[in-house]
């Protein structure tokens, strides 16, 4: 093993957990933002609203997994209670709740029907709880809030089956003269950890940070490894060698998740029918944050009558015939691999192109750049690879150069050309650039903390 600096060696031997590792698998998934804001029109309730509000009267959950699963998302986050109070699921600890609207006369559960809907079409589901509650009196009083939020959370945690996810959102805007609620973030982590194992907690939460923004912009070099306590989530740079060097305390895996709504608005609001984000910008998002080592977290918020609108399913269906298109052949199976390092014989360059996440390349210690090619064996017209690193044994590619060979007969010498370049790969990285002939491609691996890895290498 090279000589690293004692810093960026910690680095190397951050690795996810089970949880993370199936978490970055999900991907691409759909927040729901519905409830009491959906029919006053509102972003933030006050929390004073009437429940008899809420009546969504062809609410169809089914529909909402329907949609998003034509979109080429695999899981679903609602949210169950908002910064207004009200409440999904009819809790048994406050009023302020379905139980006490007029939809279902009092007798429904959007939660449960939402639970339902995604297992009925094969996604994961999970759920936001706003700690920030405008409506509960305790409120501010410190631990009896706090008793009170644990009790809201075990029903969520405990009645809709297995959860992929819990989504903490940090916003609070009582301003310098409103109620102080100091969070038993520790507490509701803990209660997590014993009812929902497998469950990442997001955003306020240790296991997938805020890319931050709402934007659904993605940082070029997203790290996943990165100090467990940063000055801001909008730094720029988090886990380069330098930014590791300069940094303190702790280092964690703690991987991006890109929050946008595919509206102005995270509820729904009729005036934005026609600020529908475009295919092509959501195209766009998909490549930067699932392509750039992230995961990418849309929001669709549902109509009054419980339906996502018709715009908002014709931009959806559109955005996953599209990735099917794009992602539909695999040009690299059955290709060649040669290296010019690797662990051992199980661990080949070769092995890039097996499926499955447990047969990859190992350079094994990296004392000089590493080369791989990519042989399909005849050329093709290609704008499209996919790298992904084996990051059950760490985040570890700092800096690589993708060349192609402009030679497309597949004799004679190879003509090297640059074609892409990076620091990091991650769990995926994807790379779209002006269709051209070729046959061969290079990926030279020029810095990495150690040994570097290569799961898999697509060409579409």
């Amino acid at each position: 093993m090279p000589k690293l600096p004692p810093r960026i060696l910690e680095a190397a031997q951050v690795v996810p957990s089970a949880r993370q590792l199936a978490w970055q698998e999900i991907e691409f998934y759909g927040f729901v933002h519905f409830g009491i804001n959906t029919f006053t029109n509102q972003e933030w309730g006050a929390g004073s609203e009437n429940p008899a509000l809420f009546n969504p009267k062809k609410l169809d959950c089914r529909q909402w997994a329907r949609v998003f699963k034509a979109a080429g998302m695999r899981g679903m986050v609602l949210t169950a209670k908002h910064h207004d109070g009200f409440c999904l699921w009819p809790s048994e600890f406050t009023g302020h709740s379905v139980a006490s609207s007029p939809w279902k006369e009092g007798r429904g559960d959007v939660v449960r029907e939402a639970a339902e809907a995604c297992k009925a079409y094969g996604l994961k589901f999970g759920l936001y709880l706003s700690p920030w509650d405008r409506h509960e009196m305790t409120y501010g009083t410190g631990e009896a809030y706090n008793a009170f939020y644990k009790r809201q959370l075990r029903e969520l945690l405990t009645n809709y089956g297995e959860l992929f996810c819990v989504w903490f959102d940090g916003a609070c805007g009582e301003g310098k003269n409103g109620r102080k609620q100091e969070y038993d973030w520790q507490g509701y982590y803990d209660l997590i950890r014993e009812l929902q194992p497998n469950a990442v907690i997001s955003i306020c939460g240790p296991d997938v940070r805020w890319v931050g923004n709402e934007a659904g912009v993605c940082r070029s070099s997203e790290w996943s490894v990165v100090p467990e306590k940063i000055a801001s989530a909008t730094t720029p740079d988090l886990g380069s060698r330098k930014a590791l060097m300069k940094s303190k305390g702790k280092l964690v895996w703690h991987p991006a998740e890109v929050d946008v709504s595919i509206r102005p608005g995270w509820f729904y609001h009729e005036k934005e029918d026609y600020a529908v984000k475009p295919l092509a910008k959501l195209r766009d998002i998909y490549y930067k944050s699932v392509g750039g080592n992230a995961a990418l977290l849309l929001n669709v918020p549902p109509t009054p009558e419980g339906l996502i609108s018709q715009r908002d399913v014709e931009t959806l269906i559109s955005l996953g015939a599209q990735l099917q298109i794009d992602f539909k052949e695999n040009l690299a199976e059955g290709s060649a691999v040669t290296d010019t390092c690797r662990l051992d014989d199980a661990h080949t360059g070769q092995m890039a192109l097996e499926p499955g996440g447990d047969t990859y390349w190992h350079s094994g210690p990296l004392e000089k750049p590493a080369e791989l090619v990519l042989d399909l064996g005849d050329d093709y017209d290609i704008d499209k690879l996919v790298l992904k690193e084996h990051i059950a044994t760490g985040q570890q590619i700092e800096k690589f150069t993708l060349y192609v060979d402009k030679n497309c007969t597949g004799e004679g010498k190879s003509q090297w050309k640059e074609l892409a370049k990076g620091t990091v790969i991650g769990h995926k990285r994807i790379f779209k650039f002006t269709e051209q002939r070729m046959r061969r491609v290079k990926l030279v691996i020029e810095q990495a903390r150690g040994f570097a890895t290569l799961e898999a290498w697509e060409a579409y």
